[in-house]
Formats: C-alpha cells, structure tokens, sequence
C-alpha cells in the first residue's frame, strides 16, 4: 500500500471507531508500522472524528516524534504501542479503544473466556484482562507484556482493550470482533447463561486456522479464573 494511501487508510479507521462509539473525545490511539524504526500514529488530543491524514505524526522504535505538523506530537501511551512491537516481530499495526461493551467486561474484571461463539473461538481465542496500569506509565506495557506472546486481543483493566494485527485492518477487525462478542456474551448471560461448544469441537475449530491462513497468534483452549 502506498504511503498516502496507508495514511488515508488510518484516518477511515478513526472514523469508523468514533462512529461506533468505541472512542470519545480524544480517546484511544493507533500505531502502524512502517518499517522497523518508522512508525505513523494518532497524535494526542485530537478526536478521532476529526482525524485527517495531515494531523498524523511519525515515531521512531523510542516513540519519539520524527516528523508532524506544528504542534502535534504522539500520546504518552504510545508506550504500551511499543511494548507490543518489541514483543511481537509479527505485528504490523495496534488498535487501542474504549469499546463500551467489551470495556464493561473489564471494569467489571471478567475476562471474556467463553468458548460460545464459532468465529470467536477460531479468530480470537479466550481474551485475558491485564492488570491495572496506570496510563502514561510503563506499568501499562508491562501489564500487557504476558498476555501478548500469546493474544492477540487484551482487555486493560479499567480502562479499554487492545488489538494487535499484521496490518492495520487486521487489527480493526479483531476489535470489532471482540465488541461484538462482548455484546453476544452479555445477552447470553441475560438469557440465563452462555453454554460453550464442545471440548473436541473447539480443537477442531482451532486446528482450521492454519487452513484458513490466519495470522497472529492464538492461546488454544484457555481459561482465566475471574
């Protein structure tokens, strides 16, 4: 992809998470990878509803500024992005957002564990929370250090969620997925419960990725005591 179109790319995306309430103000914050020590992120304190190609910065590996229009500059939990670079070669772009629903699962510190959903359990796996880290700090990046060896998905306690993919779409859409999963399993348990899928189906479910050409990792059958 061409380089203003990635940038063009970017901003459809903030706009999309503004649309569906997954962000407000200036909430939440995206990071794509350019190449190793280049990467182009939202600036901070900029709504993601006015988001244009122009407000956009560049970072090196340090989240430091390399280039941005006057006045602009990265978030301080451009950290937390970093961490996840450093600990996965294979990831390309970093979705964070306040996802209203899945974030409820996180205040609420239930982690979203159930096997109860076809294309949950073959995209996303279990999704772990990660211990409270206060934001800016590297208490944040370090929280979330475990779980992304193995997720792609993690919930942050009381705060949101982070998606990580191999490029910038891929990362939207395991947000998305995991919103949508958390509004499932909500109404589920308002239903009187969620009932999982069988023990050999969710191995069969798991093993189909590799035919399905799925990138990024997943936990295999997990469970998180709550």
């Amino acid at each position: 992809m061409e380089y203003q179109q990635l940038r063009e790319q970017l901003c459809d995306i903030c706009h999309r998470m503004w649309q569906l309430g997954w962000v407000a103000a200036n909430d939440g914050n995206i990071t794509v990878k350019i190449e190793d020590d280049l990467f182009m992120a939202t600036p901070t304190g900029i709504s993601k509803s006015f988001m244009t190609p122009e407000k956009l910065v560049l970072i090196n590996a340090k989240g430091e500024l390399v280039s941005g229009a006057p006045g602009y500059r990265p978030s301080s939990e451009i950290k937390m992005h970093m961490r996840c670079y450093e600990e996965r070669p294979d990831v390309g772009a970093v979705v964070h957002a306040h996802p209203p629903t899945a974030t409820g699962f996180a205040v609420a510190h239930i982690p979203m564990d159930s096997y109860s959903m076809v294309e949950t359990v073959l995209t996303l796996g279990s999704v772990p929370i990660a211990p409270f880290g206060t934001p800016s700090t590297y208490e944040v990046p370090d929280a979330i250090s475990p779980f992304i060896r193995e997720h792609d998905v993690v919930l942050l306690e009381n705060h949101g969620a982070l998606a990580l993919g191999a490029d910038l779409i891929t990362a939207y859409y395991r947000m998305e997925t995991l919103e949508l999963q958390a509004k499932i399993s909500l109404t589920a348990r308002l239903l009187g419960g969620e009932r999982e899928i069988a023990k050999e189906n969710i191995d069969r479910l798991i093993k189909m990725r590799e035919g399905f050409k799925l990138t990024g990792r997943h936990p295999g059958y997990k469970k998180y005591s709550k």
